[in-house]
Parts: structure tokens; C-alpha cells; sequence
């Protein structure tokens, strides 16, 4: 007697979501989102702000 060979397992599709995206928090919702650092250090703060500014900018 010949059995049909079991078909491959297949992956299960995604389940829709519908929840609202604007409740969930995004990374910009957060200080590291905006490239704030945990430091604090205000000298490293000074040396980047002078190392990031505009040329028009004195």
C-alpha cells in the first residue's frame, strides 16, 4: 500500500493588524531617536556643537 508523502510544513502568513500606528511609540517619540547621548557631558556638547555648525554660522 502507498502513502502520499506528507506535504512540507508551511510557514504561516502574517496576521493583519489593525491597531492604531500612532498610539504605538516610535523612536523618534524618544531622545535616542533624535541622536540625543545619555552622557551629558556639556564640554562634549560645546565641541560638537562647534564641529556641526553651518559655515554662515559664527
Amino acid at each position: 500500500m502507498s502513502t502520499a508523502p506528507e506535504p512540507a510544513p508551511r510557514d504561516p502568513k502574517p496576521a493583519l493588524v489593525f491597531d492604531d500606528p500612532l498610539e504605538q511609540q516610535s523612536s523618534d517619540d524618544t531622545d535616542r531617536g533624535w541622536g540625543e547621548r545619555a552622557d551629558g557631558d556639556s564640554a562634549a556638547d560645546l565641541r560638537r556643537f562647534l564641529d556641526e555648525k553651518p559655515p554662515h554660522h559664527l
